[in-house]
């Protein structure tokens, strides 16, 4: 490998401190200084991992409308989830500037652009000069993450040239849509970085798939979550866990690295957390698209062509004088 095309990555398999925005950040700074002593150009974690995942919604019966005790727990997430505006991303920031690594990290955003109380699933780039460079809120959440979760728009669809690379990345079963994982292909993307809740059944096949269908490395990073990982003073804590009592659990791993031909770089973990690093080569991915280039050499774009609105949607323009 000439040292030109080589990138060393990390996956960041960890448990939040779950609906503690502050001490889930620390935890998320303190593998980046892990990251970065190890030499590591990029780093990525899992989806919603700050404050962490909505796991209380089906076990809670998330369904019955106007329950008092969903409003309950919708209101202390949307306290600790994080809005960029009010500086809660400046630590990590930080890290990636003072470690020189790119970050990739998954949140719950308080969105102030549109109101200050809806709540977006979102996968925040930071580069390694500590710029937030992109915001991406997930377009579609899943079942009944819905109830809590705001659709989000176009506007974070962007890849970013990291070294030999053109990283971008989706969340969870946006990974699923092949519509976005195109938009990418067409940005010149060859690093994908799939961030999730935590999931072997999630990350296994999918990963493969994309790596063999972009010709390009993908990264699956999940989260983590046991049942011994819920602080003992959370809210309706007893309700959360009887609901799920053949739940070991709530989130066990998963993170892999596949390489262009689909073949592992690093198989789905399970069941620890951890950080898991290796070094990737750009030469694999200029091999594995002499034979099929999805944006290039095998595209029709005079019978098939996307389209992308990148608008940040808003309900309102303002007009000043």
């Amino acid at each position: 490998m000439e040292e030109k095309d080589q990138l060393k990555v990390g996956l960041a398999q960890i448990a939040p401190v779950w609906l503690n925005r502050e001490a889930t950040l620390e935890k998320v700074i303190n593998y980046i200084n892990d990251g970065a002593k190890q030499g590591v150009d990029l780093i990525a974690f899992g989806e919603a991992l700050v404050p962490g995942y909505p796991f209380w919604i089906e076990p809670m019966g998330g369904a019955r409308f106007n329950d008092p005790d969903q409003k309950e727990m919708h209101a202390i997430y949307t306290d600790q989830a994080v809005q960029i505006e009010a500086g809660h991303l400046d630590g990590v920031c930080r890290a990636a500037k003072d470690g020189n690594i790119a970050v990739y990290l998954g949140i719950i955003e308080r969105a102030k652009d549109r109101g200050g109380h809806s709540l977006y699933c979102t996968m925040v780039y930071i580069n390694k000069q500590g710029k937030i460079c992109s915001t991406h809120r997930k377009l579609q959440p899943t079942y009944e993450e819905r109830l809590t979760w705001s659709p989000g728009d176009g506007h974070g669809l962007r890849v970013h040239e990291l070294g030999a690379f053109t990283v971008g990345g989706l969340n969870c079963w946006e990974n699923w849509m092949p519509l976005p994982r195109a938009a990418l292909y067409g940005m010149g993307e060859d690093l994908h970085v799939a961030i999730w809740p935590g999931g072997e059944h999630n990350t296994r096949d999918i990963t493969r798939h994309m790596a063999k269908e972009g010709r390009s490395y993908v990264m699956s990073v999940s989260g983590f979550m046991r049942r011994d990982d819920f602080p003992k003073l959370t809210h309706h804590l007893k309700k959360i866990l009887e609901g799920s009592e053949n739940k070991e659990y709530f989130a066990n791993g998963g993170s892999c690295l596949c390489a262009p031909d689909g073949d592992w770089i690093i198989e789905p973990q399970v069941g620890e957390e951890g950080l898991y690093v290796a070094t990737i080569d750009h030469a694999k991915i200029r091999e594995e698209r002499q034979n099929f280039d999805p944006a290039g050499h095998y595209s029709r774009p005079d019978v098939t062509k996307l389209v992308i609105d990148r608008r940040r949607q808003s309900t309102v323009d303002i007009i000043d004088d």
